[in-house]
């Protein structure tokens, strides 16, 4: 590993490290992908990493490459000592709005891990059900915790790859590329075709 990348891990590291040292053993990182998409579920993720875990290109899932965070996806299950993983689905969302829907999914990824962690860091989320284990959000924690950035990898990919399956089946609006994100492609494609079963249809009001 380049100088340079371990220094940025390093640094990655510093808000884990100073919990360590106060006594935490298991930190669990909780992201989510997919909260303004106009299409398909939010995924969520949590991932608790060994002490010592210094994967090489974990970073906010946003700043690494789409074939670089499928590389990682398998190297951080791998080395994980605990994950979870909850999916969202339109309906849910369009039922009691992103915010809730995204919340109810991190209860869901609690409840899914089979190692309790004694801390769960989360990316800038407050009010949630964490089954009584103690949470600190932390505003764009995918940038600033190694176990958070590592989780949004794991929601990223999962996410993408559940668009790339509903692309076969409705390949006309072009979900491999978006994502089911709001592009000026996409738009134009939901005004030719009108919604299909995965859009939010609270989301996209002004469009049909």
């Amino acid at each position: 590993m380049k100088e340079k990348e371990l220094e940025r891990l390093i640094k990655l590291k510093e808000i884990e490290k100073e919990l360590y040292q106060k006594g935490f053993k298991n930190i669990c990182g909780i992201d989510e992908a997919g909260r303004g998409p106009l299409a398909g579920p939010v995924v969520i993720a949590g991932v608790v990493m060994p002490q010592d875990s210094m994967i090489e290109g974990v970073n906010d899932s946003k700043k690494v490459s789409e074939k670089k965070r499928e590389k990682l996806y398998d190297i951080i299950l791998e080395e994980a000592i605990s994950y979870s993983v909850a999916i969202v689905g339109q309906d849910v969302i369009d039922e009691i709005n992103i915010l809730n829907a995204t919340k109810q999914g991190v209860t869901e990824v609690v409840d899914g891990l089979d190692v309790k962690p004694d801390l769960i860091l989360v990316d800038a989320l407050e009010h949630i059900n964490t089954r009584g284990i103690p949470y600190e959000p932390i505003i764009k924690g995918d940038a600033k915790c190694y176990n958070i950035a590592a989780a949004s990898i794991i929601a990223k990919v999962t996410r993408d790859r559940i668009m790339r399956e509903w692309d076969e089946i409705y390949p006309q609006y072009g979900f491999i590329n978006h994502k089911g994100y709001g592009t000026a492609k996409h738009i134009a494609a939901i005004k030719e075709y009108g919604l299909c079963p995965i859009h939010r249809k609270t989301f996209t009001k002004k469009f049909v």
